[in-house]
């Protein structure tokens, strides 16, 4: 990051839990964060908590299930700060707990994919013309251990499908956008402390963050098939 420039990171799903610890990480490392929420006040009132902690910060509504509410909040921040530079992905939800694939709840899995897999694709569509114009984009998609064929088992199954649907959309883009100085990455956090864990978790948010936020070194590989990171693995989001 030159000296003259402040980075806009755009957060989905940040006024609680993964999402605003990552979006506090961010803007301590030096960037402008726009927390979104689905609810216009939850991001205010987070976007003012951080900035209370003298962080650069500001909130907007976007509800990553509404395509207009998706398009108006990249345009928005395109059209205010002049750039959008890094876009993280957290925002997902998990109804299914338990559910077999065999005896699936269409509805639940519909709605899943709606917001897991589509909504985040609606996300990268969104901001990528954004990044295009200064050529420059980082990307991190929040996926789980649950979505990789290592992992994969029975229950959640319409969570377990939605995040292997991100890995490989995270592999596609990152070859489509490797020429244009985007980078796309998929990580995941662990089992985290927040309402999606059902109570069965071994890291707090912030730990997770931290991992998660932008190691801010990440190196251009000529690769077309991005890891999927585990925590240990930083380099996310770098300043070139």
């Amino acid at each position: 990051m030159t000296s003259d420039v402040q980075r806009v990171a755009v957060v989905t799903g940040a006024n609680r839990g993964l999402g605003r610890a990552i979006a506090q990480q961010l803007a301590q490392a030096g960037l402008h964060v726009v927390v979104t929420a689905r609810s216009e006040e939850a991001a205010e009132r987070t976007a003012a908590e951080l900035t209370g902690l003298g962080l650069s910060a500001s909130g907007h509504q976007l509800d990553i299930t509404d395509p207009a509410s998706v398009a108006r909040a990249m345009a928005d921040v395109g059209y205010q700060y002049g750039r959008l530079d890094v876009l993280v992905n957290n925002a997902a939800i998990a109804i299914d707990r338990g559910q077999a694939a065999s005896a699936a709840d269409m509805e639940k899995v519909a709605a899943t994919l709606d917001a897991n897999l589509i909504g985040t694709w609606r996300c990268c569509t969104a901001a990528i013309p954004e990044m295009k114009k200064n050529r420059y984009g980082r990307i991190v998609n929040v996926t789980s251990h649950m979505g990789t064929s290592a992992e994969m088992g029975t229950g959640s199954v319409s969570y377990r499908v939605s995040k292997a649907g991100v890995n490989a959309l995270t592999q596609i883009l990152a070859a489509e956008l490797h020429d244009h100085n985007i980078l796309v990455n998929a990580a995941s956090p662990g089992q985290v402390d927040t309402r999606l864990a059902y109570g069965k978790a071994n890291h707090t948010p912030r730990r997770s963050s931290r991992h998660l936020y932008l190691a801010r070194h990440a190196p251009r590989r000529r690769t077309h098939r991005p890891p999927l990171l585990q925590p240990q693995a930083t380099t996310l989001v770098g300043r070139r």
